[in-house]
C-alpha cells in the first residue's frame, strides 16, 4: 500500500471571535487561524442554513486544506442572517463566510446567490414594454399563427467507422469531480517521493506463530491491567525501534549536503480514513513499552477516523509502518514519506508450508518490505535492518534479554 506522509494532517479546529458590524447586532463569522504552514482552503460545505438558529461556538461551515479540515464556528449566538460566501470558493483566515443576528431580525432563508434570480424574473423592464408599444397588434397575432416548419428529414445513418478507429464510450457515462485538497496533496507528495529519492525495496518473510501465541496467551490479562487490547502493530513498533537502534543509518535523512542522524524515534503510523490516508506520529517510541504503544495507537487511530487529528499530532516523524495487511495486501513495495529515508510495509498473515525441523508444516506467514532511500542506505544496511525485525517478531523474548 502506497503511502504518503502528510507532515500534518486532518484536524477539526475551530475559530476564535469573530468581528462586530457597525450596527452592534450583525457579527461576521470568518474563517479562523489554520496552521503556520497553510495560507488558504476551500469552502467544502455549508452545515448550517440562512435562518437557522445557531449557538455560541456551534459550527456552521468547513474548510479543506490540503492538511487539515477545519470548522467555522459562529461567533455568537443568534440566527444566520445570511451567507457572504459560496461553497468552492477559496478562501484565507479572515474571510468573512457568514453574518450573525443577535437579536434574530431580519433573517433570511434564502441563500444571497438565489435573490438575484427571483427579481430579475418578477416584472419586465421599461425598456421591454416600450418594445411592446411599438409592435403593431396585427404583427403579433401574425407571429403567433406563423405556420410551424416542416420536421427536418432524419439525418443519414452514420457511417461505419473503420476497423482501426477506437470505440470509446460515451460522455454520459463518464463523471468528472474536482479533487479534494487532501487528495491533490497526497498526489503531490507522492511524485515528489519518487522524483527525489533512489527507491529501492528490499523483502523478507516473518513466521508469525510465536507473536500471536504470545498475544493469544495474554490478551486477557492485558486488557484487564491496561485497559487497551494488545494488538500485533506494538509487537513490530517495538521491532521497528530495535531495528532503529542497530542502525541508526535508517533513521536518518539526507538535507543538502549533510546527514542528520536523529537521537529519537518517531513512528509514524498511517492510518486510512474516509477522506485520505493521514500517518499519526507515536513519539519517543524508543521510550514505551507494549502497552503504551497500544494506547497511543488506539487513541491516534480514533482521532484520525472521526476528524479530531490535529496539525502537532501528524507533524514529523522519522520512520513510518504501513499496514496494508488489514486491505488483504499479500506484497507491496511502499513509498518514502519525505522527508523520512525508509518505510516498512506489512502484510496479510497467510498459512503457508513452511519446512521446520526437517518436517513441512503450516505456519501462519506474512511478508515484510522496506523501501529505503539508497543514496543514503546501502543494501547491506536495509538487509540487516529487516532481518532485525523479523529475528525480533518471530522471537520477541529477544526484547527482554537486549540480544
Amino acid at each position: 500500500m502506497n503511502v504518503s506522509l502528510l507532515q500534518a494532517e486532518f484536524s477539526i479546529l475551530t475559530c476564535s471571535r469573530s468581528f462586530s458590524s457597525e450596527s452592534g447586532d450583525l457579527v461576521d463569522a470568518v474563517v479562523p487561524f489554520m496552521g503556520e504552514s497553510i495560507s488558504d482552503g476551500t469552502l467544502a460545505t455549508f452545515l448550517k442554513k440562512p435562518g437557522d438558529r445557531v449557538e455560541i461556538d456551534e459550527p456552521i461551515a468547513q474548510v479543506e486544506t490540503d492538511k487539515v479540515t477545519i470548522d467555522v464556528a459562529s461567533p455568537e449566538s443568534g440566527v444566520i442572517q445570511k451567507f457572504v460566501a459560496n461553497e468552492g470558493d477559496t478562501v484565507e483566515p479572515g474571510t468573512r463566510i457568514a453574518i450573525i443576528s443577535k437579536s434574530a431580525e431580519g433573517a433570511t432563508h434564502v441563500a444571497p446567490s438565489e435573490n438575484k434570480s427571483s427579481k430579475a424574473e418578477s416584472k419586465p423592464t421599461p425598456a421591454e414594454k416600450e418594445v411592446d408599444k411599438q409592435i403593431p397588434k396585427a404583427e403579433i397575432s401574425f407571429a403567433k399563427e406563423a405556420p410551424k416548419e416542416k420536421p427536418k428529414a432524419p439525418s443519414p445513418p452514420p457511417s461505419r467507422t473503420s476497423a482501426m478507429e477506437p470505440q470509446l464510450p460515451p460522455k454520459e457515462r463518464e463523471r468528472r469531480v474536482p479533487m479534494t485538497r487532501l487528495r491533490k496533496r497526497v498526489a503531490t507528495r507522492l511524485k515528489d517521493s519518487q522524483n527525489t529519492f533512489a527507491l529501492l525495496t528490499t523483502f523478507n518473510e516473518v513466521d508469525m506463530t510465536n507473536l500471536m501465541k504470545l498475544r493469544s496467551d495474554y490478551k486477557d490479562a492485558f486488557v484487564e491491567k491496561h485497559g487497551v487490547k494488545l494488538g500485533l502493530m506494538s509487537g513490530f513498533v517495538k521491532a521497528a525501534v530495535s531495528g532503529l537502534q542497530n542502525q541508526p543509518i535508517i533513521n536518518a535523512v539526507i538535507d543538502g549536503d549533510d546527514i542528520i542522524y536523529r537521537d529519537y524515534i518517531d513512528i509514524s503510523i498511517a492510518v486510512g480514513t474516509k477522506k485520505g490516508l493521514v500517518v499519526p506520529v507515536i513519539r519517543n517510541a524508543e521510550r514505551m513499552n507494549f502497552a503504551d504503544i497500544e494506547k497511543e495507537i488506539n487513541t491516534l487511530a480514533k482521532k484520525a477516523n472521526d476528524g479530531s487529528i490535529s496539525i502537532d499530532e501528524m507533524a514529523g516523524g522519522s520512520f513510518t509502518i504501513s499496514n496494508g495487511g488489514v486491505y488483504g495486501s499479500l506484497i507491496s513495495t511502499p513509498i518514502i514519506n519525505p522527508p523520512q529515508s525508509a518505510i516498512l510495509g506489512m502484510h496479510s498473515i497467510v498459512n503457508r508450508p513452511m519446512v521446520v525441523g526437517g518436517q513441512v508444516i503450516a505456519r501462519p506467514m506474512m511478508y515484510i518490505a522496506l523501501t529505503y532511500d539508497h543514496r543514503l542506505i546501502d543494501g547491506r544496511e536495509a538487509v540487516f535492518f529487516l532481518r532485525r525485525i523479523k529475528d525480533v517478531v518471530e522471537d520477541p523474548r529477544r526484547l527482554l534479554l537486549d540480544i
